[in-house]
């Protein structure tokens, strides 16, 4: 499975339509989305799909034609992420309409061609399932802990109490396995 690690754009055009496909992380979709309808006041639809993996380890799906004929935009959006095998990320195109009906088989056709184009721009990256680990550090090493973090790229919630921090981190397998040694060294145990 791939996924990407930021957003990207690009745009196609059919029969004077113009479709603006977005593809960006899931966790920021809901901003996204918003800041497009923002940007785009005059847009016809906002058609989107998106998938991710929960906790559970289950892909969720959703799509939204928004207004177009059902299955002829989000569900061949949905299907191009699907064929792709991408996971934890969305997808949001807009379109303006150019005066020119495209139909039922044109919409399909050209709603896969702007996604298949984000994705021709996009970086992708494989996909490394992660999980949360809680580590509790003493204030006197903690500054040696955040700079570990920083320097391997670990994203951490951090909670200060009196004398030590509290730190949710999300590590892969080998991230995990290299923290570990990490924090054995420092005496700290996980």
């Amino acid at each position: 499975m791939k996924t990407i690690n930021q957003s990207f754009e690009a745009e196609f055009e059919a029969k004077k339509s113009v479709f603006i496909a977005h593809l960006c992380p899931h966790l920021l979709f809901k901003e996204h989305l918003n800041a497009l309808k923002s940007k785009h006041p005059k847009a016809v639809h906002f058609v989107y799909a998106f998938r991710y993996l929960n906790e559970l380890g289950q892909i969720v799906e959703d799509k939204s034609d928004d207004g177009e004929p059902k299955g002829t935009s989000a569900l061949p959006c949905l299907n191009v992420l699907r064929g792709g095998e991408l996971i934890n990320l969305a997808v949001i195109v807009v379109r303006y309409f150019g005066g020119i009906k495209l139909g039922t088989g044109g919409l399909v056709r050209a709603y896969s061609s702007a996604v298949n184009a984000v994705l021709d721009t996009a970086s992708l990256l494989e996909f490394e399932r992660k999980k949360r680990i809680n580590l509790s550090v003493n204030l006197s090493v903690f500054a040696r802990v955040e700079h570990y973090l920083r320097q391997n790229k670990l994203e951490s919630d951090k909670e200060f109490g009196a004398n030590s921090v509290q730190l949710a981190i999300s590590v892969s397998e080998n991230e995990q396995k290299a923290l570990l040694e990490f924090a054995q060294k420092l005496g700290i145990s996980l």
